[in-house]
């Protein structure tokens, strides 16, 4: 290569991203854009669980409540075949409420763990909260979005 050329262009792996008012039927909206994603995929089951748990977390936990709040759902195809799900609210506390143990609150988090590859959470109350998993999605081809936008 010589000075003032360009070396091979790097294709940025595909992404797709949508916000959403924080209102309880904007899950549903939120698997319903990610379902659209993986249209076919062997990971989409476990992924629109996933980001169901995610999103209803942001609308109940975070400052997204809040009247005008929104989410952000952001997906990204990885290596070839790993999937990562981002949610990302508006912050807040996310303090643990207690719950009896056999209460139906209080097992989002647990269940992307143990679906997931890897998950996380990242940010503080002030600027957001960004939760995200990755799973092992074999077969999803980049570009295969089924009709979802791309970011």
């Amino acid at each position: 290569m010589t000075a003032g050329t360009a070396g091979p262009a790097i294709a940025a792996p595909p992404a797709w991203s949508r916000a959403f008012p924080a209102t309880p039927e904007q899950a549903r909206e939120a698997r319903r854009f990610l379902s659209r994603i993986l249209a076919g995929s062997p990971a989409a089951d476990d992924a629109i669980l996933c980001v169901s748990e995610l999103a209803a977390n942001a609308v109940i936990h975070s400052h997204s409540r809040k009247p005008g709040g929104h989410f952000t759902v952001r997906a990204e195809i990885r290596h070839g075949d790993r999937l990562r799900v981002e949610v990302q609210d508006q912050g807040g506390s996310w303090t643990s409420h207690k719950t009896a143990r056999d209460a139906p609150q209080g097992r989002g988090l647990a269940i992307v763990a143990r679906l997931a590859r890897d998950s996380g959470r990242s940010g503080d109350s002030r600027t957001g909260w960004i939760v995200w998993f990755e799973l092992h999605a074999p077969g999803l081809a980049p570009g295969a979005a089924g009709g979802a936008s791309r970011s």
